[in-house]
């Protein structure tokens, strides 16, 4: 059987850390931003944690990382 490749979308969009859990970025900090306050704009620029329901899936698709 053949290697699993990786899914080169969610391998730009998702990393592991140290720990193992799975990094990602935040949505909407793309566009219509004026009616958002700078509070909440601030948060969405850093990185969050994958939900654990989530992770499964995800781990699937970066196998190498």
């Amino acid at each position: 059987m053949p290697k699993m490749k990786t899914k080169r979308a969610a391998a730009k969009r998702f990393s592991k850390t140290g720990s193992g859990k799975i990094k990602r970025n935040h949505a909407f900090h793309r566009h219509l931003l004026e009616g958002k306050t700078m509070k909440r704009k601030r948060k969405l620029r850093k990185s969050g944690i994958m939900s654990p329901g989530d992770v499964k899936r995800i781990k699937d698709l970066i196998t190498y990382k």
